[in-house]
């Protein structure tokens, strides 16, 4: 599979996922970091910038089905625009290997902690 058609197909699956609020940009950074072999800075800044149309295709479904609390808005969007700058200022900071290895932890603790979830 050429890396053009691998690189689309892989774009249109995590949309897919990120439009039902999946998360399809940490499958992204998998697909960047283990098969396309991109340096994990470089992937989460590309992560970034695809994050933003296809959060902004997804929002009006979202909206238009009542799955947005008006009320927490601001306070999260305030609280995620100081998170995420501290966090891009010390992932910029960090030796590439290093960063990989934190991602790689965060997975490992999230999908355990969806294993092994109750209801």
């Amino acid at each position: 599979m050429s890396g053009f058609l691998a690189a689309a197909l892989a774009g249109a699956v995590t949309g897919v996922l990120s439009a039902f609020g999946i998360g399809g940009g940490s499958l992204l950074l998998i697909y960047m970091t283990a098969f396309a072999h991109v340096p994990q800075n470089l992937a989460q800044g590309i992560n970034l910038l695809y994050f933003l149309p296809t959060a902004a295709a997804s929002l009006p479904s979202h909206v238009k089905n009542g799955y947005i609390e008006k009320s927490a808005l601001l306070p999260a969007i305030s609280a995620g625009l100081v998170g995420t700058a501290l966090a891009a200022w010390c992932a910029t900071a960090m030796d590439v290997v290093l960063l990989r290895r934190c991602f790689g932890v965060f997975l490992l603790f999230i999908g355990f902690r969806e294993l092994f979830r109750r209801e």
